[in-house]
């Protein structure tokens, strides 16, 4: 599955916090994407926009001293002016971070362009003072800035904002991938024609291009991968499909494996004769909870009960505890912004939460590293991470 592209700002938002009370990084970013949650609507939700890359990373930098919190809150933005003002104005809405009272305060928008263009111009003048005869052949540099700059010719496509390639209107085919950073990839080599999904329920716009045009399914390498197959090919007649390699995702695949997967493509009807079983048919079964080998999960004894007793003390309450190496608290967050949450942190040891540990939980938690993610059941089907331990209830006992 692709994963989250960072965002080329346009603009920063510099905020600063004050509250009477001690608090952490994990509680600022909770309470960003929690309190203006609904606020502006479905097109400026924090959340969906840091998904499509339209703000990026947010840094926090936080000092205490005499029982007081003080700070600095970074939002990068590639939004328009007008859209970056209305999300810098909702931050100023929130009145409350962790459990104290707290005040922030825009203290202005950055624009980076005049930044850029001022080391342009410095720059420029630089280079042209050491300018000397023997310069690449011009064709040669052209095409070296034309694949650097390939990313930023993603644009948005349809009524579901969708990234894609600047050719999908005008090519009579469509590579059809499953998120935006696979869309990077493509595109970084060549490959204009595409667009993704962005996420394992179809948007309708994909449907509609399958009815349209020549179309080709280029999925990960695992059961993910699988589970787009079906649901695409439930709704709409793909003409042909292609994997990458065992294990790997689209993203991360080189050159030459792209093109030798695409020439590799098998047609529609090839694929449904060829493709085991399973593969085609987990759509007729019922979906079960993530199997578990027969003994529990094996974890060190001195965590059992850190662990247990920590998620004792979630329980009712629909929140997630995140760890460090000496098992310390450094932040509690609803569950349903963990996976967000964990995007902003980094060296993150264990997550302990009050619900059931599913797909997007795992997948969020291997990204970071995470050593053990700690819940009330496994309710996943996808394949095992090789560096997350996932822990449950029943483990602990």
């Amino acid at each position: 599955m692709g994963k989250i592209a960072p965002v080329s700002s346009k603009y920063v938002v510099h905020v600063t916090i004050e509250a009477d009370g001690v608090f952490d990084r994990p509680d600022v970013i909770g309470a960003i994407f929690g309190q203006t949650e609904g606020l502006l609507g479905e097109e400026l939700e924090l959340r969906e926009l840091q998904k499509s890359g339209r703000i990026g990373r947010i840094e926090v930098e936080l000092e205490t001293k005499d029982g007081k919190t003080t700070g600095k809150i970074t939002i990068p933005s590639s939004l328009n002016k007008e859209e970056t003002a209305i999300i810098a104005a909702a931050v100023e809405t929130i009145q409350r971070v962790g459990p104290c009272n707290s005040k922030l305060k825009v203290q202005r928008i950055e624009d980076m362009r005049l930044s850029k263009r001022e080391y342009l111009m410095g720059r420029a003048k630089e280079l042209l003072q050491t300018f000397v005869e023997d310069m690449p052949d011009s064709q040669e540099m052209t095409g070296k800035i034309k694949d650097s700059f390939r990313v930023e010719e993603i644009i948005e496509y349809g009524p579901e904002k969708l990234p894609a390639g600047p050719l999908v209107d005008s090519s009579e085919e469509v590579i059809i991938v499953e998120g935006r950073a696979d869309v990077n990839n493509l595109l970084k080599n060549g490959f204009k024609n595409v667009i993704a999904i962005n996420g394992t329920s179809i948007p309708q716009t994909v449907v509609d291009l399958c009815g349209k045009k020549v179309t080709t399914l280029f999925v990960d390498g695992d059961r993910g991968g699988d589970l787009i197959i079906q649901e695409l090919t439930s709704r709409a007649e793909v003409d042909f499909f292609v994997k990458a390699p065992d294990g790997k995702e689209v993203e991360e695949l080189t050159s030459k494996e792209i093109h030798k997967c695409i020439r590799s493509r098998i047609p529609a009807d090839s694929f449904k004769k060829t493709a085991p079983r399973k593969q085609m048919k987990p759509a007729m079964q019922e979906r079960k909870p993530f199997r578990r080998f027969e003994h529990k999960t094996r974890i060190p004894e001195k965590l059992v009960p850190e662990f247990k007793k920590k998620f004792s003390e979630l329980i009712g309450t629909r929140s997630a505890y995140i760890l460090d190496e000496d098992l310390n608290i450094q932040g509690k967050v609803p569950v349903s912004e963990l996976s967000t949450t964990l995007m902003q942190l980094d060296k993150i040891f264990a997550v302990i939460f009050d619900s059931n540990i599913t797909e997007d939980i795992v997948r969020a938690c291997s990204r970071k590293g995470v050593k053990y993610a700690v819940g009330a059941n496994a309710d996943y089907s996808g394949r095992k991470s090789r560096t997350l331990t996932v822990v449950t209830q029943k483990d602990l006992e």
